[in-house]
């Protein structure tokens, strides 16, 4: 077998991953600080960058906490924004990818993970801090985050809350 002609391939791959994969370059076991969180379900985690990258978790759908032209602010936005900030500022998480790894704002796509295990998207799903919003191709875990939603509209949960 002639392998020569292999070289071209392997070069277009590993230059196509180098330009389209994440820069990132967390501790030894893949975990990131999160420097700060912006909504519900973005924050900003440590790369090694001034800026800090971007995250937005795929599959969840947390109220807006900011005014723009499109989006008003929104129902429970501030309890979510905030319970995740409990949850993860100043803390390690580890990142996992879908098929697409940017939405159309540039922000890297990603489920997480905290560092006892707890996956973020189905914790936040199933307490009702934010609710389902699946884009295909990135459906890897959609039967669950359907489930758990479901759950947590049906007991009042979160923003699923019944007011008394």
């Amino acid at each position: 077998m002639h392998f020569g002609n292999l070289l071209p391939v392997f070069l277009c791959l590993t230059l196509f991953y180098c330009l389209c994969s994440p820069k990132q370059q967390g501790d030894a076991h893949g975990f990131f600080i999160v420097k700060r969180v912006i909504d519900g379900d973005t924050f900003v985690i440590d790369d090694g960058s001034n800026k800090g990258l971007t995250i937005r978790l795929i599959g969840v759908d947390a109220p807006e906490t900011r005014r723009t032209r499109n989006k008003e602010i929104g129902y429970f936005a501030q309890e979510s924004k905030k319970y995740l900030e409990d949850l993860i500022l100043n803390k390690r998480v580890r990142l996992e990818y879908d098929v697409d790894t940017l939405d159309i704002y540039k922000r890297t796509l990603a489920y997480v993970y905290l560092e006892d295990g707890t996956f973020l998207n189905a914790h936040l799903l199933g307490n009702g801090y934010a609710s389902i919003l699946t884009v295909p191709p990135n459906v890897k875990y959609v039967d669950l985050f359907l489930k758990l939603s479901g759950e947590a509209r049906e007991e009042g949960r979160g923003l699923y809350r019944k007011e008394k």
